[in-house]
């Protein structure tokens, strides 16, 4: 047999773990030592397991005895690992046993408390608004017909808004098929949802999610909105404002200001922009210097939230109604925008990047 013969080497290498290991698990004072000094022998890079594989290095002849002696060798650490971990388990078990007594009135450890993402805190808070107010809450599919979308609230075939740039299709047929499939541009196909399968007197208020290929600081590709409609005899635009005033002092203050501007919106006539004075100079307070200043409202006063207007009486054909009986108003929001004026949050992204320094301001 050669000096370099592989089974003398082998055989010294076992020697010296079957020498060593004892020594090294008997001086683990915990489970953490003592399953760091296990692997060091038996672990994936341990130096029985390294070893091991240097088997086929044998004659064959050699191999069977070899691998008999590790097998026995990695018995033996096995054995030890398992009699000093129970060991060390007892002697925690006994340390707890005869230990002081656990004061149960000592305060327990804080945990950190969940909060309300800032769109259904505003959402949250809207609905309880309008429901004081005798709205009841309705819910439509995110994805819907175009002619629930478009055609039945009055959109020319060749609007804007239903081109390809503007509005995400699921299904496309030709161009303004009603049966064609899109995510929901606006909350108001719940209106035409609720008016096609209900008859007056209706007050409805209908929050959720809309799809526009928008994305920039102050838009999103989804965002929020929430749709507000009444529908009985003799509703006027008086009545209408009247809902706005009351909406607007509730959820910012009760002596803010609103204004109505003239607007086109498609399904209603005469349509308007609601403007409520500015939350953050606090226009209504009339301090003109601040005003002045403010870099939100950019010295006007005035902060433009919602569109608003009286239902359309082809709104009111399409869905069933004789527009020579019923009248109605309709608003409609971006929740998003007003969680942004109401918490002073400057980009509409914020939202939407679940960044936890952000979420645990609110």
């Amino acid at each position: 047999m050669s000096d370099h013969d592989p089974m003398v080497e082998l055989s010294a290498g076992l020697a010296a773990i079957a020498a060593e290991y004892e020594a090294a698990l008997a001086s683990a004072v915990d489970e953490h030592a003592l399953r760091t000094a296990n692997g060091r022998f038996v672990g994936p890079q341990g130096s029985l397991t390294l070893l091991m594989k240097r088997m086929p290095e044998l004659p064959g002849d050699r191999r069977k005895e070899f691998g008999q002696q590790g097998n026995a060798l990695k018995q033996a650490i096995t054995g030890a690992f398992d009699e000093h971990l129970l060991r060390i388990a007892q002697a925690i078990r006994q340390a707890e046993l005869t230990g002081p007594a656990l004061d149960v009135s000592l305060p327990a450890r804080a945990r950190p408390v969940g909060r309300l993402h800032p769109i259904t805190r505003i959402q949250d808070e809207l609905l309880d608004i309008f429901t004081s107010l005798g709205f009841e809450v309705a819910d439509g599919p995110d994805i819907d017909f175009h002619e629930n979308c478009f055609d039945k609230l009055g959109f020319p075939k060749d609007h804007p808004a239903t081109d390809m740039q503007d509005t995400f299709f699921v299904s496309q047929r030709d161009r303004g098929d009603a049966a064609t499939t899109l995510l929901r541009t606006h909350t108001s196909t719940i209106q035409v949802r609720e008016m096609s399968r209900r008859k007056p007197p209706l007050a409805i208020v209908a929050p959720g999610a809309v799809y526009r290929r928008d994305d920039d600081a102050t838009h999103s590709p989804m965002f929020h909105q929430i749709e507000a409609f009444v529908v009985d005899t003799d509703v006027t635009f008086a009545d209408l404002k009247g809902v706005l005033q009351l909406f607007a002092q509730r959820l910012f203050h009760k002596d803010i200001t609103v204004r109505v501007r003239p607007s086109y919106f498609p399904f209603v006539e005469p349509g308007g922009e609601v403007d409520f004075g500015c939350v953050f100079c606090r226009a209504w307070e009339g301090d003109a210097a601040r005003t002045a200043a403010c870099r939100v409202c950019k010295g006007s006063g005035w902060v433009e939230v919602l569109g608003c207007g009286m239902i359309h009486p082809v709104v009111f054909e399409n869905v069933g109604y004789d527009p020579k009986e019923v009248s109605g108003f309709a608003l409609g929001m971006g929740m998003d925008r007003l969680a942004m004026l109401k918490y002073g949050i400057p980009n509409i992204k914020l939202l939407y990047e679940n960044d936890v320094r952000f979420l645990s301001a609110f």
